[in-house]
């Protein structure tokens, strides 16, 4: 990663609507959506990416770097064969490979592109990662684990004979360490037609930082997601990646409208108190301490993140490039028609939805539609509560609200919360003289 710059597993493919009979209610919630589509690429979820397997290719970059100069810079051999030994692995396993030159800093860069046959052309998934070192080191962490990572992913989709029904393509850039020279490159190039037909860029820049943290690029809200939903099914916290943000390759790709996302285990930057707690390691010390320094060796890799970040690439390129991601289309409605009397100004009473099939957590952007009827608006408290209890105001008592009603869609940011399971919309009347009841409800995920 450049330092000039600002700082799921699979669920099934059909869903049925769970019904469960409403708190002080009659009916049943229910889940309104077309049946997700059943393909046979929906249907295989991602390989175990072997630990081992990344290991072993840090280990011959490592040797790579040892044997020309110590490093694998950008214009230096070790660059170049680094190059050469990624390449002959994808020629052997299928792949169609070419290589894009430019010059930098008078010396010529390369950027080696491989693409998987077959797939929708006009539906692009791509992933990458840099491929080059600083000249003080052999670039273990950065960036060799993400070129490892994204290597043996594009091994995965070939040993298992992978046919999604997008097309694939992977990158390893060169450069990045001057100014994300090499990606900017290939965007630069790429025509405005290609360009569109590149549904996501998934980025992979130090992914096995020795004390650490588990970043999501807050970038592209569908990578974004499917990378959340993966860690969260390991019980994996993450964080928005901040430290990183706009200093690797997907930087170009976002810049020219492409969506993005990526993942990130931290650099200079110290780990919190809180992040300790989190994820383990050690307070006050950098994610990487020799980041950028030549102890960025084989000892400075966390064997732990380095593995849950390899498969969670390989479940993003298997979860985004297949027809369906198996679990409900978004917009899927969760509803709860039963009538509930709201008491005058008594308790607060609850009608309950159930929700099933998500994968991962609730939406940032959760829509919460209310039907209450009810002779005075202004003397109700409406809440949303969470399958945890937590509760989201959606609506406070005023006294100058006199209108009859309360019908209106509101936006919830429940991303910390799990999507399945039992969510509730609590409303009280505060006041005396009016009556009302809740007359449906519902989520929309």
């Amino acid at each position: 990663m450049r330092s000039n710059r600002l700082t799921l597993r699979r669920s099934p493919a059909a869903v049925a609507a769970v019904a469960l009979a409403a708190l002080l209610g009659t009916a049943a919630p229910t889940a309104q959506a077309a049946p997700a589509t059943d393909t046979a690429a929906a249907a295989v979820a991602a390989p175990d990416i072997p630990l081992a397997n990344v290991k072993g290719h840090l280990t011959q970059l490592s040797t790579i770097a040892a044997n020309n100069g110590g490093n694998r810079a950008h214009g230096r051999p070790g660059y170049k064969a680094s190059v050469d030994y990624v390449k002959a692995k994808l020629d052997a396993a299928g792949y169609t490979t070419s290589i894009q030159q430019f010059t930098s800093s008078g010396a010529t860069g390369y950027n080696l592109i491989a693409d998987w046959p077959g797939g929708d052309p006009n539906k692009v998934v791509f992933a990458g990662a840099h491929l080059d070192s600083v000249s003080s080191g052999a670039g273990i962490n950065d960036n060799a684990s993400g070129s490892a990572a994204v290597l043996e992913t594009a091994l995965a989709v070939s040993r298992a004979g992978y046919q999604p029904d997008k097309h694939l393509r992977f990158a390893w850039w060169g450069a990045e360490e001057l100014g994300l020279i090499g990606s900017k490159y290939y965007v630069n190039n790429l025509p405005a037609a290609e360009r569109s037909k590149i549904s996501g860029y998934l980025n992979f820049d130090m992914i096995g930082s020795p004390n650490a943290g588990y970043f999501v690029y807050d970038d592209d809200p569908v990578i974004e997601k499917t990378f959340k939903d993966y860690f969260a099914g390991l019980g994996v916290p993450t964080e928005i990646e901040t430290e990183g943000d706009g200093r690797s390759d997907h930087a170009p790709f976002k810049s020219a409208g492409v969506p993005v996302g990526g993942l990130f285990t931290g650099a200079s930057r110290t780990k919190t108190a809180a992040q300790v707690q989190k994820w383990g390691g050690t307070q006050g010390q950098a994610f990487d301490r020799c980041y950028h320094s030549s102890c960025d060796t084989t000892a400075n890799i966390n064997d732990t993140a380095l593995d849950r970040n390899s498969d969670a690439a390989a479940h993003a390129v298997w979860t985004l490039s297949a027809g369906s991601t198996g679990e409900p289309p978004t917009g899927t409605v969760f509803s709860n028609d039963a009538d509930v009397a709201i008491p005058d100004a008594g308790a607060a009473v609850t009608s309950s939805v159930t929700v099933s099939g998500r994968t991962g957590n609730a939406p940032a952007a959760l829509q919460v539609g209310v039907d209450i009827k009810h002779t005075y608006r202004g003397d109700l408290v409406v809440d949303l509560l969470a399958p945890d209890g937590t509760a989201y105001r959606l609506k406070n008592s005023s006294s100058g609200d006199s209108a009859d009603n309360v019908i209106a869609t509101y936006t919830v940011n429940a991303s910390s919360e799990v999507a399945n399971g039992v969510w509730k919309l609590r409303v009280q009347d505060i006041a005396r003289q009016d009556t009302g009841y809740i007359d449906s409800w519902k989520l929309t995920f």
